[in-house]
């Protein structure tokens, strides 16, 4: 056997692992949301499992949030379950919205899915596109 001089020891045992940092929610979504995405869900016209939120590059400032029926959830797709309906998150989405809220406003000026993210470090002046 080879021995090194000043050569560390290194134990396979378990070693006490430091404590980790809360993992973010990838998406909460508020009840007002989950209402209204139970509504869309059930006034499908095929049957659906919920919702895919996803981002495209688009827009003024260079990400938009889309949002389409799931019919089936895809391999490597993160589902996020609210009250029955899922939220399926494309993978390539998932980085951009850890931590997002998904809200609905229903007011005089618009009806809509508002999206509260962390990580937005921008938005244009229409709202429908943000940038990180």
């Amino acid at each position: 056997m080879l021995a090194f001089r000043g050569a560390k020891r290194f134990s396979t045992a378990a070693q006490p692992s430091k404590p980790r940092r809360p993992v973010k929610a990838l998406l909460s979504v508020t009840p007002v949301a989950a209402n209204r995405l139970k509504t869309l869900v059930s006034q499908s016209q095929k049957p659906v499992l919920g919702v895919r939120l996803g981002v495209r590059k688009r827009g003024c400032n260079g990400l938009s949030y889309t949002m389409n029926y799931a019919e089936t959830i895809q391999k490597g797709e993160e589902v996020v379950d609210v009250d029955g309906i899922k939220v399926v998150v494309d993978p390539k989405a998932a980085f951009y919205l850890i931590g997002t809220e998904m809200d609905f406003v229903d007011n005089e000026l618009a009806t809509e899915f508002v999206f509260n993210n962390p990580n937005s470090k921008g938005k244009c002046g229409c709202g429908e596109s943000f940038n990180v």
